[in-house]
């Protein structure tokens, strides 16, 4: 917690990027798109805070959704619960990750697939 007793910035960047490792390594794993766990990367991160997050016992609900795919590129939306509605909303650009040839490449088509799964909320 920060000196105001609510979550630090920091910690909250750290609930998405777990959030977005359960679904992009967990769940890509389970449903054939393993690749995504060799290599991504954060192109760009934009977080907005609606109120203050505020420490609770109970775990933090992270909502998260695919809102845009491109060919080398995808973007994950987030919605942070709060006491009233959304705390945080955040947006990640990312990027697949040739960690050998040290560049981005492209989605291959299991990628493409298992993402297309979760646009716009589904």
């Amino acid at each position: 917690m920060d000196v105001f007793g609510h979550v630090n910035n920091a910690c909250v960047v750290t609930l998405l990027e777990e959030a977005r490792t359960v679904l992009l390594f967990g769940e890509g794993a389970e449903r054939g798109a393993q690749t995504l766990a060799t290599g991504v990367v954060v192109v760009e991160l934009a977080v907005r805070y609606r109120q203050p997050l505020v420490y609770a016992a109970s775990p933090v609900r992270v909502r998260l959704w695919v809102s845009e795919l491109r060919v080398a590129s995808f973007s994950l939306d987030y919605a942070v619960a709060g006491t009233e509605g959304y705390a945080v909303t955040a947006r990640t650009q990312l990027a697949p990750y040739d960690t050998a040839a040290a560049r981005p490449r492209r989605l291959l088509p299991a990628e493409r697939e298992f993402l297309a799964d979760f646009r716009d909320g589904v």
